[in-house]
């Protein structure tokens, strides 16, 4: 390996990518590119691994990994991640997920048409000297119905290309709404067994789980159409073969096209088959698929450690690019209103409510919560917190986690509100974006309507409203060398409560806290928001 420069975070690639997403690494941080060494061995002096499907990263090698921060997979697939332990230990799992859809989806095609019309059987027969145009006659596409299972990118492209070739498609995806096929003129069925019945060409483009491992084994082909031909770019463990292979020789699949295979390389009874059209795991091998992955992951890695959203991430929600955009400005500040309403709280989180109100309810706010628990807990656990995790250490401490998408709130377009309960109190705060630079405000707090830009170091006093009280506070804080950049003072009614909110421009020395809680306050609390 190339000697390290100990002064910039550490990246390790571990598989070739794109010479133009190495670059884009190598401007931020130490690339060390090594394929060769034992991973476990070397793991732990790196902040971010980048892979392909060659390398496999267990529970032991993330153990091992003390200071990693993001496991970037340049590809679709993570079966090849252990995503469970990356979570538990806060680190990030990434994708490239848009990097082959357009070559995934293409190729699909490409073996729809093999598969159909004999092509790579009549194409090796002429090759070989045979003119046997009867013996490799198929069947036209237009007219027929494709079952696409699984609607995701992938096989939402897949669905376009069908319809542009005349063919009838129905679709199963029990992850996607309803519109989603509409608009796009598929048919949505309920259960996989719906689409067999209704097909005559069926293709995967489902994740591999523990529900979807041999989906298309014996049971599944007898739901399925005489004469059914299949097509699998996705997951070859999606397919018992060996069912496939005796459902071919039956009779009851009239083909099969296949470009992923549960061990790889293939060798086995399938090869064997004449109605068997086989590529070696093609389906993203593409240049312009190539280069999109390496460049893909190498802004996956940056963000994940420059503290950015990871939008690729599969450890925390995923949501539509259309709702990133809304959620984008809201999302920082909710993990501010998580942090200031945990530090707020006397006691230990028991129960915890992220409300959106306005428009940005009517968009995914996932990550909003996700967001905000991130908030919660930095501070309050002896170890790393970041978006991937806080969920995780919500369910482990029992602490019950609500999200709400109401209307309209009273005074403001849009809100975010967060509500920290323990056993004894609830503290709830709330705040909203001002501005085209979304600069991030305090709208309520403890109880009182409030208006104050959020700063790193913050202030809040409840006391007694009187003359001269604001006053004495300035001045303690003058005499402490200590300035006050912002503030703001709500009350329940004249001569009641009331509240003073300040940013401070340094955190307050252990002087002046004391000074101002030996005061006669209410509250007086002192919050580094970060």
């Amino acid at each position: 390996m190339s000697r390290p420069d100990p002064e910039r975070l550490r990246v390790l690639v571990r598989e070739p990518i794109s010479a133009a997403g190495l670059d884009l690494l190598r401007a931020r941080f130490d690339v060390v590119e090594d394929g060769d060494s034992e991973l476990e061995s070397i793991i732990d002096g790196f902040d971010a691994v980048v892979i392909r499907s060659g390398t496999t990263i267990g529970e032991r090698a993330i153990e091992r990994a003390t200071r990693l921060k993001v496991i970037a997979r340049a590809g679709v697939g993570i079966d090849n991640v252990d995503v469970d332990a990356a979570t538990r230990r806060g680190i990030v799992v990434a994708n490239a997920p848009e990097s082959t859809v357009v070559s995934a989806a293409e190729h699909t095609i490409a073996l729809l048409l093999a598969v159909a019309r004999n092509i790579p059987q009549a194409h090796a027969a002429v090759k070989g000297g045979s003119w046997d145009r009867a013996r490799f006659a198929g069947v036209e596409l237009a007219g027929k119905t494709l079952a696409v299972l699984g609607f995701g990118r992938i096989g939402k492209q897949v669905a376009r290309r069908a319809l542009a070739l005349g063919m009838r498609v129905v679709a199963y995806d029990p992850f996607v709404a309803p519109e989603r096929f509409r608009e796009l003129g598929v048919d949505s069925v309920g259960s996989p067994e719906e689409a067999y019945a209704a097909a005559e060409f069926v293709t995967l483009h489902l994740p591999l789980t523990d529900q979807t491992r041999g989906l298309l084994g014996d049971a599944a082909f007898s739901q399925m159409r005489d004469g059914v031909r299949i097509v699998n770019a996705a997951r070859g463990e999606l397919v018992d073969e060996a069912a496939l292979a005796e459902a071919i020789r039956s009779g009851k699949v009239a083909g099969a096209a296949l470009d992923v295979f549960g061990s790889e390389p293939y060798s086995g009874p399938l090869l064997e088959l004449e109605q068997v059209v086989v590529t070696p795991h093609l389906a993203a091998s593409t240049s312009e698929a190539q280069d999109r992955a390496g460049t893909m992951i190498a802004e996956q890695v940056t963000a994940a450690l420059e503290g950015g959203l990871v939008e690729t991430a599969v450890n925390i929600p995923i949501v539509e690019q259309a709702d990133l955009e809304v959620l984008g400005p809201f999302i920082p500040l909710a993990a501010k209103l998580g942090r200031l309403a945990s530090a707020l709280l006397g006691g230990r989180p028991r129960h915890i409510v992220v409300a959106a109100h306005g428009p940005l309810s009517e968009f995914d706010t996932r990550l909003l919560t996700v967001a905000a628990l991130n908030g919660v807990f930095q501070g309050r656990v002896d170890h790393v917190v970041n978006y991937v995790n806080a969920p995780v250490i919500a369910a482990e401490r029992g602490i019950e986690v609500t999200e709400q998408r109401l209307g309209s709130s009273q005074h403001y377009t849009n809100l975010v509100r967060v509500v920290v309960g323990s056993e004894d109190e609830d503290v709830e705060v709330s705040g909203t974006t001002v501005g085209p630079e979304h600069r991030l405000f305090l709208a309520g707090a403890l109880g009182y309507a409030i208006d104050i830009e959020l700063a790193p170091e913050m202030a809040f006093l409840v006391y007694d409203d009187m003359p001269g009280v604001i006053g004495r506070v300035g001045t303690m804080f003058g005499e402490a060398g200590v300035n006050i950049a912002n503030m703001a003072v709500s009350r329940t009614k004249e001569g009641g409560k009331a509240l003073m909110a300040f940013s401070i421009d340094a955190a307050a020395p252990a002087e002046l806290v004391e000074r101002v809680r030996g005061f006669g306050f209410d509250a007086a609390r002192f919050i580094s928001l970060g």
